[in-house]
């Protein structure tokens, strides 16, 4: 793991989201408020860490609380062999490096179509490019999507590099939260 000086150990109880959508199951846990603190940033944040000794790579997503919630997926609940209701300990620290961002294919296209947006996309920095990505896709309606996305070349190809009024911890907005429990 790296930065160790920056590690933070806590238990979390392993939750069942209300809604998992298709696919495989998935848990998710909550981290303590001190431990978000810890962390570089209150929006998306990549982390490397472990579960019961298991280790992860993850982007922890903000539960508009000032703190983050964790995906645990089906493949790392095997390995470390829990499931919805255990407690795990868990061991986090902030990647020494922020990876790029997945660009989704309707952005791609997007500032495809338009090179001046692009140009300043590949000038911004990941984070920031973290944070367009993160407003675009917390869009609850397709329409406001293609509205986002659309709005995102426009303030790109305007010279624009930092998305404009989006609280990437969802605190102001409470736009962002942790996905509700089945429980």
């Amino acid at each position: 793991m790296s930065s160790l000086a920056k590690r933070s150990r806590f238990e979390a109880r392993l939750l069942r989201p209300a809604d998992p959508g298709e696919g495989q199951p998935w848990a998710f846990l909550v981290l303590p408020k001190a431990v978000s603190e810890m962390l570089p940033r209150r929006g998306r944040t990549s982390v490397e860490g472990t579960i019961n000794g298991h280790p992860f790579q993850a982007t922890l997503e903000p539960d508009g609380q000032l703190s983050h919630w964790l995906k645990v997926d089906q493949a790392l609940c095997n390995q470390a062999g829990v499931t919805f209701g255990d407690t795990v300990v868990v061991e986090v620290a902030p990647m020494a490096r922020e990876p790029e961002p997945k660009l989704p294919p309707d952005v791609q296209q997007a500032l495809a179509a338009s090179p001046e947006a692009k140009r300043i996309w590949e000038a911004t920095t990941t984070v920031a490019r973290i944070d367009w990505i993160h407003w675009i896709e917390s869009a609850k309606q397709a329409k406001t999507r293609q509205k986002r996305i659309k709005g995102a070349c426009d303030m790109l190809a305007s010279g624009k590099k930092r998305v404009c009024c989006f609280d990437p911890s969802g605190f102001y907005s409470k736009a962002l939260r942790a996905p509700r429990t089945a429980e």
